[in-house]
């Protein structure tokens, strides 16, 4: 059976937590599978958040496509595109109230408007605690939108010995919410 080919876009945003990306992004890159694009959009905020706390700016491997947010002639910024799933991660509360109200008035924000109206994936990394009414609000807006809500909270059960492996639990739930098959550990699977 062949193998479907794969086109998705990750937004990274300005929340905390963006050693997610970080790690989420290199996974992407190691995927042995037909990915014919990657597209990756930094928020304004996102490429400052990630400066700082991984202590670099960002470096580009090679496997994705830039887009600057701002550039609504994305292929993506239409639902004529092919793109199947976007992954927001680290997603902070202001794009998901923007994206749960309806704005548009920016790559991540359309992208992800395009993504629910196409009934496609959408899977959002919030990154915040605790959680307000309004989170929560929205939290639910873009899920009763056919939204995957995936919090940034990683699992205990595999014994991570490095905060690495503890941010790799969060990792592999997004991929294998997004349809990939990373090797991870699965609750009562490894022997």
């Amino acid at each position: 059976m062949e193998q479907e080919i794969r086109k998705i876009i990750v937004a990274v945003t300005g929340a905390s937590g963006q050693v997610y990306a970080k790690h989420l992004l290199r996974k992407l890159g190691e995927l042995d599978l037909p990915l014919s694009e990657m597209a990756v959009v930094f928020s304004e905020n996102a490429r400052k958040v990630w400066d700082y706390e991984i202590g670099a700016a960002f470096a580009a491997s090679g496997k994705e496509k830039l887009y600057g947010n701002d550039d609504l002639f994305a292929p993506f910024a239409s639902g004529s595109s092919r793109y199947d799933t976007m992954i927001i991660c680290p997603a902070s509360m202001g794009t998901i109230g923007r994206i749960a109200g309806g704005t548009s008035e920016d790559l991540i924000a359309r992208s992800a408007d395009v993504i629910l109206k196409e009934k496609r994936k959408l899977i959002v990394v919030p990154r915040e605690t605790p959680y307000n009414l309004i989170h929560i609000r929205n939290l639910e807006t873009l899920a009763l939108a056919g939204g995957i809500i995936c919090p940034a909270s990683p699992s205990f059960y595999s014994m991570p010995g490095t905060v690495d492996d503890l941010v790799m639990t969060v990792v592999d739930r997004i991929l294998s919410l997004a349809g990939f098959s990373p090797d991870t550990f699965r609750w009562m699977e490894n022997d």
